[in-house]
């Protein structure tokens, strides 16, 4: 069976995010270790808090994303797929039996998160304007 094709809905970058108690470890492991070039990069937490992580930046837009756990932040791993336009994505998905949440907004991005099978966390994302 065919997929129906839409440019907004083909990814424009991939990007895993890892959540770990041992940050630390794994920002040496991919800049020390194997010599990617790292970013420190924060995040501005619910509760007011900025939380610094790494961020490892391929030509493409591309990436690894490291942040240590916390609050509302939990351990694991998650496939960030930037497309043209998310809400355009959720809609298919939803279409088709799936259970996107979202639209979620930050002030540069608009995103909907899912859980794929096997348990991998998914996030669609698009940039505004």
């Amino acid at each position: 069976m065919a997929m129906p094709y839409h440019a907004a809905m083909q990814p424009l970058s991939l990007r895993v995010s890892a959540i770990t108690p041992k940050s630390d470890a794994l920002v040496e492991f991919l800049g020390l270790g194997l010599g990617l070039d790292c970013q420190a990069q924060e995040l501005q937490a619910s509760g007011g808090a900025a939380i610094t992580g790494a961020s490892f930046e391929a030509t493409n837009g591309s990436g690894i994303e490291v942040w240590p756990e916390g609050q509302g932040m939990p351990q694991g791993l998650m496939l960030q797929i930037e497309v043209a336009d998310a809400s355009l994505v959720a809609e298919y998905a939803r279409r088709q039996g799936l259970e996107p949440k979202g639209p979620f907004e930050t002030s540069d991005l608009c995103l909907y998160t899912l859980l794929a099978p096997g348990g991998l966390a998914l996030s669609i994302q698009s940039r505004k304007g």
